[in-house]
């Protein structure tokens, strides 16, 4: 014969599941903040790093304009003696263009010089343009990144709502009401846990 009656003994087993489950929940609590907190330096980090590459990337675009001025002075004083007629002139200038500008300026000249001056040239390009440009694109991407590892530290902390339910529903179970109710609250709770560590599957993990 079994040492308990039957009632005795489903009672007995509640309580050990119910143990079970608030131990495994408390680890996984645990686990849940120490992501969302990972996930939350992470955010952190691509926020800084994105405000940096901005601010590169505006001081490249400052050296571009500049020195897209200076092009723009000498090319005007060409522009000038060209249409004065003094070759001598013309020639002394365009012998100062900047490296950029004489390779923008080749091309233009090579097609006849149909477009309107050698800075709508796909050739001409400014130190610190591309630069710029790739530093912003840096800057947009850590920017997108830290708002994906914003989402997933608040994907995190939701599940620390879920698992706080687990434990609520559980730790009513454990009290001296009907038995009746302290199973379903039980089973309630095993359902929620269950559900909440599939979804804790699903995320990605940060160490």
């Amino acid at each position: 014969m079994s040492e308990y009656p039957p009632q005795t003994r489903l009672s007995r087993i509640q309580d050990i599941v119910g143990v079970f489950v608030l131990s495994i929940t408390a680890v996984l609590t645990a686990w849940c903040g120490f992501e969302s907190s990972k996930w939350g330096g992470e955010m952190s980090i691509s926020f800084s790093q994105a405000s940096s590459a901005r601010i590169q990337a505006a001081s490249a675009e400052g050296e571009a304009r500049a020195a897209q001025q200076f092009d723009l002075t000498v090319y005007a004083q060409w522009v000038l003696a060209t249409a004065d007629g003094d070759t001598e002139l013309a020639q002394y200038v365009q012998d100062r263009f900047s490296p950029h500008l004489t390779t923008a300026f080749d091309a233009w000249q090579a097609d006849g010089m149909h477009d309107n001056g050698p800075f709508v040239r796909e050739e001409y390009l400014p130190p610190g343009e591309v630069e710029a440009a790739e530093l912003n694109d840096r800057a947009d991407a850590k920017f997108a990144e830290a708002l994906e590892s914003n989402q997933r530290g608040d994907n995190y902390s939701l599940l620390t709502v879920l698992f706080a339910l687990v434990l609520f529903l559980t730790a009513m179970s454990q009290r001296d009401i009907r038995t009746w109710i302290g199973r379903v609250l039980l089973g309630l709770a095993l359902v929620v846990m269950v559900v909440a560590i599939g979804i804790l599957l699903t995320f990605p993990i940060k160490i």
